[in-house]
């Protein structure tokens, strides 16, 4: 996926696993989701079990096929199992192939260059009619902050790492604005198909209405993301989606209740589920500097300062605005499974959020969890003066500050100490 490149005045804390604003689905659902809009995929079937793989591949009515491991993370071709097993990826031409390579794959974890060391479990393989491309394409829609609204993002150079594509042939790239409510016009998306050197009229056609077609979903969805890599124009003249990435912005929950039916938590960092489940915005980071803080501008505000100071956040952790003692609780519980912290630094700026509130929940955590690791506290803003005061009269060992500079140098101080 292309991304937005930000300036950075220092380095920011390297983030273990990517944590993203946005729901992912697995392969199979997201061909499952292009066929209801009419973008042409290859026949495919997902299976849970290796006979399921291989009752697939014998119903299949095709020789050769090719079997994926359904995992959310790219690179699945060149990753690794943890059981020793190389590639999420086969050709497979039996039912005894697909059978034989299903069972290496579920139940194990695959390990990619998007999954970090400890890789995400196989749950399910998809099974698909292998079919070979003339030509690979790349094609996405994405909302593009320069233009305030959607764009299709094309390249004739598909199948492969679009960012590498983006650095080293930018001119490969084709951007075209989308009118947001009419989509994109049959003229336009016929034009893009003829840039990017679809041969006949018919190929052109297929592709200019598989365009149209993704803006739809992506609208209809309030999706962040649909990125097809690649898109093939094969050697019998059709043009498919091979494979597909999705993404669904979290905030549209309520009303795609059924796309949010189809997340599957395994292939999520656990401490970041529980953290959802109590309405807590956490991520893992590899420092040693716990962070409790509300707001998600102050928390990435809150990171730079103590990495400014020469400390290394544990965490990116945003309790919001409607937190209560009880979510308190649950953030130190999170951030206290990391053996790894050495220290916790708590940042409130109350607004809607009251620091007394927050202050209350701080020092049932301290004396609930029996911390024992130094605890650092600036709270500014609503009902600070109440929270200060009740810190105070707690007899607790809380290191009290006003400014965030001051604070942050001493959660590195003591976590260095």
């Amino acid at each position: 996926m292309l991304r937005c490149a930000f300036a950075k005045s220092f380095p920011r804390p390297a983030i273990a696993q990517v944590q993203k604003r946005y729901l992912s689905i697995h392969e199979f659902r997201s061909v499952e989701l292009l066929n209801q809009y009419g973008v042409a995929t290859p026949k495919s079937v997902p299976a849970f079990s290796a006979d399921e793989a291989f009752n697939a591949a014998k119903n299949f009515g095709k020789d050769k096929l090719v079997i994926k491991a359904q995992v959310l993370a790219g690179g699945r071709g060149k990753g690794h199992f943890d059981n020793g097993f190389k590639s999420g990826v086969h050709l497979i031409d039996s039912p005894e192939k697909a059978k034989e390579i299903a069972s290496k794959m579920l139940g194990a974890k695959l390990i990619t260059k998007q999954t970090g060391a400890g890789g995400r479990l196989c749950n399910a393989v998809m099974l698909a009619e292998a079919r070979t491309p003339e030509h690979e394409y790349y094609a996405a829609i994405l909302n593009d902050r320069s233009s305030l609204g959607p764009v299709l993002v094309t390249s004739r150079e598909g199948g492969m790492n679009i960012e590498d594509v983006a650095r080293d042939t930018p001119e490969a790239i084709i951007t075209t604005p989308i009118d947001f409510e009419k989509g994109l016009s049959t003229e336009d998306a016929t034009a893009v198909a003829k840039k990017l050197g679809f041969k006949t009229d018919e190929a052109q056609k297929q592709a200019a209405e598989i365009f149209q077609n993704l803006y739809k979903v992506f609208k209809d969805k309030d999706m962040t993301q649909v990125e097809i890599n690649p898109l093939a124009e094969t050697q019998d003249g059709a043009v498919l989606a091979m494979d597909a990435k999705f993404g669904f912005d979290e905030n549209a929950e309520f009303r795609q209740k059924e796309i949010f039916k189809l997340r599957d938590t395994t292939q999520e960092d656990p401490q970041e589920v529980e953290a959802a489940e109590s309405g807590l915005n956490f991520i893992k980071l590899d420092g040693n500097i716990g962070c409790l803080v509300n707001g998600a501008g102050l928390a990435m505000a809150t990171m730079d300062v103590l990495t400014l100071h020469g400390g290394r956040p544990a965490n990116f952790l945003d309790v919001g605005g409607g937190a209560n003692k009880d979510a308190v609780k649950k953030a130190f519980e999170l951030l206290l499974t990391e053996k790894a912290v050495r220290a916790i630094y708590v940042n409130i700026f109350g607004g809607i959020m009251r620091c007394d509130v927050i202050a209350e929940g701080v020092i049932a955590a301290t004396k609930e969890l029996d911390l024992q690791i130094p605890l650092i506290v600036r709270l500014q803003g609503t009902k600070s003066d109440i929270a200060k005061k009740l810190i105070q009269e707690s007899g607790l060992k809380i290191q009290a500050f006003d400014g965030l500079d001051e604070g942050a140098r001493a959660a590195v101080a003591a976590a260095n100490a």
